[in-house]
């Protein structure tokens, strides 16, 4: 569990002002295991806790703590984002049936042959999101 004042010292670390409302979020997100969170979903989880705050603060709060590395957003289809506070490099299945979002555990997964980016551009990251039924 991480208490309060890591998860003020991690916001300042990446620049952001720890206002009421982040540092709530920030400890719904961030105090205890890893895990995939929709914005509906983190929403709710305020309310539970008797945090007030609106979804649309919810939704900036999340991409605020992507923009500063706290989160990495996985899209699993259009208007579907997951906020995983798992930042490193790793893969996804997508539960269809659920709608639930599962880390790929270890290095099982291997691209053969990676595409030529664009002229003046480079990978800066992959992500692959598996279906499954």
């Amino acid at each position: 569990m991480r208490r309060y004042s890591q998860i003020l010292e991690r916001l300042r670390d990446v620049g952001l002002r720890p206002t009421s409302q982040r540092l709530a979020l920030a400890k719904l997100l961030f105090d205890g295991e890893d895990r995939h969170v929709t914005a509906d979903m983190l929403h709710g989880e305020a309310m539970e806790n008797h945090v007030r705050v609106s979804l649309a603060t919810v939704y900036n709060t999340l991409h605020q703590f992507t923009e500063a590395g706290m989160l990495r957003e996985i899209v699993v289809d259009s208007g579907r984002s997951f906020f995983d506070s798992n930042t490193s490099e790793h893969q996804h299945f997508f539960h269809q049936g659920t709608r639930q979002l599962e880390d790929i555990s270890g290095t099982g997964l291997t691209l053969k042959e990676m595409p030529s980016p664009p002229e003046g551009t480079e990978i800066t990251s992959i992500d692959i999101v598996i279906r499954v039924d």
